[in-house]
């Protein structure tokens, strides 16, 4: 779907972007929805000398291509380099395939981001030499943009509550983070998403409309059809209420990564048994989850409170540890426990 080129849209036609103050090139994470076409549209209109765009091909549908030819023919238009990256995002046994899609991703905007894929690529991602191009004699790019609107968050609010997620969990998705050397922004979090697709029709910009969003079979979609059009009519400032919950449990999250930090010098890194027993059940469960996060591995509550009762009994020399946690074990050695990924 090739750009439109009337009426010709200035950055005033899109929510603001203030929230987001770049000092040298980014890339948006461009999928060819309407979100991502808005916010690479509304990046180029108002810097155009710094925005770049990546485009994770994931192969898991029919329109894969057409969402490419599309991104493609958007990034002609607005001159905006273009990276595609194609990636296998099969799920595994026992993981979901949206998590295997977004594990996916994040993968390839970081390797896309640590080779600087933009130097030297033309306009479809293609390595060739570029004239013209904008990513000459720039910085590597370090900063990703994203697209998630306040419908999103709700969503991952809600999922996380579905889930009886903690504070992790419930702060859902923050406004900047970091990812294996990455910047991540996400400026339109207070933004509908309905206001994204109204400002695209304005202006007369097309984008890829996503077959699987009809697919109630997913739980995000059963929520924007079902649940979100309920609330809008219950709470009319469900989007705002429920992103200051989302703050607040990110800012008590900060609080427990603190006193994690804090206690990870008491106990020791590995930790010390005896260190360990000190501490109250809650706050071994805080740095515990916090030492296991080191070594990417993550807990789930039933494995959390196995974990807490065998270092309660252990009291003698020969009390063994050996516990299967997320993808690999805790086991004891000597007088500390060790963590081992599978």
């Amino acid at each position: 779907m090739a750009a439109s080129a009337t009426p010709k849209p200035t950055p005033a036609d899109f929510p603001s972007l203030d929230a987001f103050q770049p000092t040298g090139p980014f890339a948006v994470a461009l999928s060819g929805g309407a979100d991502s076409t808005a916010m690479l549209v509304a990046c180029a209109l108002r810097w155009p000398q710094w925005t770049h765009a990546i485009h994770v091909h994931h192969g898991l549908q029919d329109a894969a291509d057409t969402f490419q030819a599309h991104c493609e023919a958007l990034c002609h238009h607005y001159q905006v380099p273009l990276v595609t990256v194609k990636v296998n995002a099969a799920h595994a046994a026992g993981e979901s395939p949206e998590d295997a899609a977004r594990q996916a991703r994040y993968r390839a905007f970081t390797d896309a981001l640590q080779n600087n894929a933009w130097q030297g690529s033309d306009l479809k991602g293609h390595a060739v030499q570029a004239s013209g191009s904008n990513t000459q004699q720039q910085p590597p790019i370090q900063d990703i943009v994203l697209a998630q609107h306040a419908d999103d968050q709700v969503e991952t609010l809600l999922i996380a509550l579905s889930r009886g997620a903690g504070l992790p969990g419930l702060a859902s998705m923050p406004a900047r983070a970091q990812r294996d050397g990455v910047t991540y922004h996400r400026p339109w979090l207070n933004i509908a998403g309905q206001t994204l697709r109204d400002a695209l029709q304005a202006v007369g910009q097309a984008w890829v409309e996503d077959p699987t969003n009809a697919d109630t079979r997913y739980t995000r979609n059963r929520i924007r059809k079902e649940v979100l059009p309920v609330l809008e009519q219950a709470f009319p400032s469900f989007r705002q209420t429920f992103a200051r919950s989302a703050s607040h449990s990110a800012q008590a999250q900060t609080l427990l990564q603190e006193l994690a930090l804090s206690d990870m010098q008491t106990v020791g890194n590995p930790p010390h048994i005896k260190a360990l027993q000190t501490l109250s059940e809650a706050r071994q469960t805080n740095v515990l989850r916090h030492w296991l996060g080191l070594m990417h591995m993550q807990a789930s509550a039933a494995q959390m409170q196995a974990l807490l009762v065998q270092i309660k009994a252990c009291t003698t020399r020969g009390h063994q540890i050996d516990l299967k946690v997320g993808r690999g074990f805790v086991r004891r050695d000597g007088a500390v426990l060790r963590c081992y990924n599978l």
